[in-house]
Formats: structure tokens, sequence, C-alpha cells
């Protein structure tokens, strides 16, 4: 690869970019490592959330090493930005030359918000991290004919 060309990169964006936004940028390095560059991010970061990491480290996928940041500290460009959450669709920063798509995913810890256990509340976050995972999966027809046709690939 020349030196000005880089994997497709993908944001992953929602809110606290404590959950859902996590478990997609855990799906993405785990499945595309070779082809795409995943991060994630939130308009309004705070905190991962462990029944999260609990979740993927059940699915195989380890997030623990993971932290909640904005998209201006991971300080790069994007090619696709995929908002995960409504809010963050609804206040989403500009990206100059991403493709910006919405793919709206139920939030666990508000699902969950009445159990009286942690192993009470994981249905909730297994069933959208199971959604997430599916949507990852083919989350390369997304990318910008030029990322996917243009030599941005290995």
């Amino acid at each position: 690869m020349a030196a000005a060309e880089h994997l497709p990169r993908v944001l992953f964006l929602c809110t606290g970019n404590s959950c859902r936004s996590q478990m997609a940028e855990g799906f993405a390095r785990a499945m595309h490592s070779s082809r795409i560059e995943a991060h994630s991010a939130g308009t309004k970061p705070h905190g991962l959330n462990p029944l999260a990491v609990r979740a993927m480290h059940e699915a195989g996928v380890d997030i623990s090493g993971h932290a909640s940041k904005t998209p201006d500290a991971i300080g790069i460009t994007f090619d696709l930005v995929v908002t995960v959450c409504g809010h963050a669709d609804e206040h989403c920063p500009h990206f100059p030359g991403a493709r910006v798509v919405h793919v709206g995913f139920d939030d666990p810890p508000r699902l969950a918000a009445g159990a009286a256990s942690d192993d009470e509340a994981m249905p909730h976050y297994r069933r959208v991290r199971d959604e997430i995972r599916a949507f990852v999966a083919t989350v390369e027809r997304l990318l910008p004919d030029a990322c996917r046709h243009e030599g941005h690939q290995p």
C-alpha cells in the first residue's frame, strides 16, 4: 500500500460510547481487521458499560481495554460513519468526505432499567449484541465505492 492509502476507516458513533458503538467496534475488529480500520466514539462519552464488556466476552470478543472517547480524540478522518443510536443520528457532527448512515439499535441499559440483577439484565444486552454482530458482518457493503474499488484494500 502506498503511504497515502489506508484501510477504509469506519466509525461507529453513539451518544455515550459505552455500549452499542463499543460492541460494533469490537465485532468489526474481530471480523474485518484486515479489510477495515474500525473505531468507536460518542457525542458525549461517559465510560465503558461493564455489562457490554460481559456480553462481548460471552461472544468471544474482548473489549475490556476499550475507552470511551469523542471522534476528535481519535484524530483521523473516516470513510464511513455509522450512527447506532437516535441521539447520535440527530446530533451527528460533520465528517467531511465521509458517508454517514444511521442503523439504530435498541439501548440495552434502557431495556434493562427494571432488571433486579445483572443476570436479569443480560438477555437485553445479548439480543442487541447479536443484532449488532449481524449488522457488522455486512458493514463493508456500506463503504463508499471508492473505498471498495480504488486501492484502499490490501
